[in-house]
């Protein structure tokens, strides 16, 4: 009787309960992760994606000595001189022959995904002598 009683009620075996709960957090700290990762590419996924790029087309008004440089956004090159006021260098670059700056048409140009190098880079600084001939007077006779 009692090996009938026996094959009938399988026998569990009980598993600690301090494995299960570390199990548990393990795959809940996945989730969590999986989530913040989630979150994190949806929120920074645009600025990577852009590599440094802009396809912003506002005017920015850089003033450099007495000489004021209006050009959009998107020729500016560095991404901390894409703001208006006075800066000691401004470096361009820009799409030749169509004489444009980044947009999502152009981004593989500006990728050099193509054979046909088509990016022209310009630098302008301030000027060291004036266009007079006063000021370049000093410098070169003295």
């Amino acid at each position: 009787m009692r090996e009938a009683t026996a094959a009938e009620s399988p026998d569990f075996e009980v598993v600690d309960s301090t494995l299960m709960k570390r199990v548990f957090y393990a795959f809940a700290a996945l989730a969590l992760l999986s989530v913040a990762i989630s979150v994190g590419g949806k929120w920074l996924g645009r600025s990577i994606a852009m590599a440094g790029y802009t396809d912003d087309t506002t005017v920015r008004q850089v003033v450099m000595g007495n000489n004021l440089i209006s050009v959009p956004a998107n020729f500016i090159r560095f991404d901390q001189a894409r703001r208006d006021g006075i800066a000691s260098r401004l470096d361009l670059y820009l799409r030749y022959p169509e004489m444009d700056g980044y947009s999502a048409a152009a981004r593989d140009d500006f990728n050099h995904t193509r054979a046909a190098k088509k990016i022209v880079f310009l630098s302008f600084e301030p000027r060291m002598m004036s266009r007079d001939m006063s000021g370049r007077f000093a410098p070169i006779y003295s």
